[in-house]
């Protein structure tokens, strides 16, 4: 009997991830990551392997940028309410709506054939990211409303895990069956990566804190919900340095890790061994991050665990550059994308906490679809037009070296933001109200 309490306290850190609302955040996560898995680093495996150059690869990045305008259009999923399946509830139905979206866009994708038109598979890679993104606002906003504020940190690191699983599992998937039935079957089995979401807002409904929009009328109410998301954000303390952070803290991750299947493809990795190492090393190198995360987050609290994964997720980027030395190397390549992952899951729980928290239960969708996308658009920007230059006259050695430089800005920043308090002024309401006090 004397076992039992010694067990239970063993697994007292495990169990805030098992309960409801972080599980469900898990399933979220792995519909998210796949349809960015479609026209990120699988279709630069599918272009490179068409024989496509490399400045048309990394140019089709691009394609990716589509998440960074989902501000523009994360009202419509804030306040229009869909007709029909609209009585499920906001979230719920818009969760419906958009994971079909992706299904038809993701076999849309399957059908082309980059060799034969690249034009039409430019089109077909654009409308994934349109409705991938328009996915990732309800997910995102639903995600932030069903976890209560002391869940925000392992809710967060959940969403990661499920993230990269998706996408893990979805560019594995693809790559394997491609092997074997071709491109065009890979990315249609893909499809199912959809459910999980759908699946998790029909058995949990509507989120309890979710704050139902305001009625609008007419024209000008159109516009104040389309302008009161920002001008409420901006009304506080340090908010364009707090911005300026979002938009630098990710441009050496974002850089390096674009660009990575490029450098599995030169050094002359097969499909089967970037699916092995991705799914393998990397699935277990991140679940140890998430869990580490969590501890370091409920240790050190927000602010000292965000800077440590910033720094953990910058060095990581340097591994990448020791495997190019090494080349075609099994153990090499385990070790750099188990670092990355590792360090990748403690930022998942520790960043996304802290820009979950900046959200204001009113304008959850928008705010956060705001942050999420500012928090790689400079990276995605720069890989889309420089990255194919830059590693042809680099070498991947020193492009690695400088996307580790790349950054240091980042943790810089968050270093005298937090030492001048403007990461505690910068909390919104979905860091602090519990469910009873959102739905008054």
């Amino acid at each position: 009997m004397s076992r039992l309490p010694a067990f239970a306290r063993l697994l007292g850190p495990v169990r805030p991830y098992a309960e409801r609302e972080p599980l469900a955040a898990f399933f979220l996560g792995v519909s998210s990551g796949f349809p960015y898995a479609m026209i990120g680093a699988t279709l630069t495996s599918r272009l490179a392997q068409a024989g496509i150059d490399k400045k048309s690869v990394t140019a089709f990045t691009l394609a990716i940028l589509i998440y960074n305008l989902k501000p523009l259009w994360a009202w419509v999923v804030e306040g229009v309410r869909l007709p029909g399946i609209g009585l499920l509830g906001q979230r719920v139905s818009w969760l419906l709506f958009a994971g079909v979206l992706v299904i038809l866009a993701v076999l849309n994708l399957a059908r082309v054939d980059p060799a034969a038109s690249l034009q039409e598979t430019v089109v077909a890679a654009l409308l994934v990211a349109f409705a991938g993104a328009t996915f990732d606002i309800v997910i995102d906003a639903y995600r932030i409303e069903i976890l209560r504020p002391e869940q925000l940190g392992v809710g967060s690191g959940m969403t990661q895990y499920g993230w990269r699983i998706g996408s893990v599992a979805a560019g594995a998937t693809a790559l394997v069956v491609a092997e074997s039935l071709g491109w065009q079957w890979g990315y249609a089995l893909c499809a199912v990566f959809a459910l999980p979401a759908m699946l998790t807002g029909l058995a949990l409904g509507e989120p309890a804190r979710h704050r139902p929009p305001a009625e609008r009328r007419g024209w000008a109410e159109i516009e104040a919900s389309v302008v009161a998301p920002f001008v409420q954000f901006f009304q506080r303390r340090g908010a364009l340095l707090v911005l300026l952070f979002i938009l630098v803290h990710k441009i050496g991750d974002t850089l390096g890790q674009l660009t990575v299947r490029l450098l599995y493809n030169d050094l002359g990795y097969s499909n089967t061994e970037i699916a092995v190492y991705d799914v393998g090393v990397g699935f277990w190198a991140y679940l140890l991050g998430i869990f580490a995360g969590g501890a370091l987050y409920a240790r050190l609290g927000m602010k000292a665990s965000v800077l440590l994964s910033l720094v953990l997720m910058a060095v990581s980027n340097a591994s990448f550059a020791g495997l190019a030395l090494l080349r075609h190397d099994n153990v090499a390549m385990a070790a750099a994308q188990g670092f990355e992952n590792f360090a990748s899951g403690i930022g998942g729980v520790c960043v996304i906490a802290y820009f979950s928290a900046l959200t204001d239960l009113r304008y959850t969708a928008a705010q956060y679809a705001l942050i999420s996308a500012a928090a790689s658009v400079v990276g995605r920007i720069v890989t889309g037009t420089t990255a194919g230059a830059l590693v042809e006259r680099l070498g991947y050695v020193n492009f690695y070296l400088f996307t580790t430089l790349a950054a240091l800005p980042g943790v810089l920043l968050f270093w005298w933001m937090s030492r001048s308090g403007l990461v505690d002024a910068s909390i919104g309401s979905a860091g602090v109200e519990e469910p009873a006090e959102a739905s008054r």
